[in-house]
């Protein structure tokens, strides 16, 4: 059997972690999820890449926040659906100017088992002596959580901007990390990424006067993406993002205008 990627196995062991931490058996968190029993062994073995609503639904019951895992996920899936072979070990370059079709074909799926899911659960209420508290199926998102305004200063990751994003700029700084700026048609904002950082890395991105700033806090976040909360942007929005390297030393910028 093929081994997982390294970031499939990051995120697993994440995932193990975390349903530790809950408590639960397999069978008893099959029970309070939408997922079954043996596809909960196979997403913290590392055998299979779990939906984004499996780690969502891990984080709550666990009452972890999400942003860490999700950015682990978001590396375990570029590699395990292929995008990231012909790449160096970072996400696409800035030149892809053609979003990902892969997130939004998951959107298509969830919404399409959603409606299945409400189907069959209509039905099974009209049969003769099925009990009225019949269990509801969970919510399923299948958009973004805020838009404009409203999304200011919050999570890309947690309020679902992030699905398939426009990369606007894309830079590789003398330390090795690797730099994103990064808008959402959707949500109507931008935001920047790192990743290959050092612990005490920060990142600034400034849009109409507002300034978001994201620091890489500990060693198990120098593996993942660290992204600055959300700043409201429109079409011709001028994005500037400064990296200030943990070891000192000048400061490295760059822009990206949204298109």
């Amino acid at each position: 059997m093929t081994s997982p990627s390294p970031e499939a196995a990051r995120l697993a062991s994440a995932l193990r972690e975390l349903r530790t931490r809950t408590g639960l058996s397999m069978a008893a968190l099959a029970a309070k999820t939408t997922f079954s029993k043996s596809s909960w062994e196979r997403y913290l073995n590392g055998k299979a890449l779990p939906p984004r609503e499996a780690v969502q639904d891990l984080c709550r019951l666990a009452g972890e926040p999400e942003g860490h895992c999700l950015a682990l996920w978001e590396l375990a899936e570029s590699t395990w659906s292929g995008r990231a072979a012909n790449e160096p070990p970072e996400p696409p370059p800035a030149d892809d100017a053609r979003p990902s079709r892969h997130p939004a074909l998951i959107a298509v799926i969830i919404t399409v088992c959603a409606v299945t899911i409400a189907g069959v659960t209509a039905g099974l209420l009209l049969l003769p002596g099925h009990p009225t508290a019949a269990p509801r199926p969970a919510p399923v998102t299948t958009g973004p959580r805020c838009r404009g305004s409203a999304c200011d200063g919050k999570d890309p990751m947690t309020m679902v901007c992030a699905a398939a994003p426009d990369t606007l700029a894309t830079h590789h700084t003398v330390s090795g990390a690797w730099l994103e700026l990064r808008y959402s048609r959707p949500c109507g904002t931008g935001w920047a990424r790192m990743w290959s950082t050092h612990q005490g890395d920060r990142l600034e991105v400034t849009a109409g006067g507002h300034t978001r700033t994201a620091r890489v806090r500990d060693t198990r976040s120098t593996t993942s993406y660290v992204y600055t909360p959300m700043t409201w942007t429109s079409p011709g929005t001028v994005l500037h993002a400064c990296f200030h390297p943990a070891s000192g030393g000048t400061a490295e910028c760059f822009d990206g205008r949204v298109r």
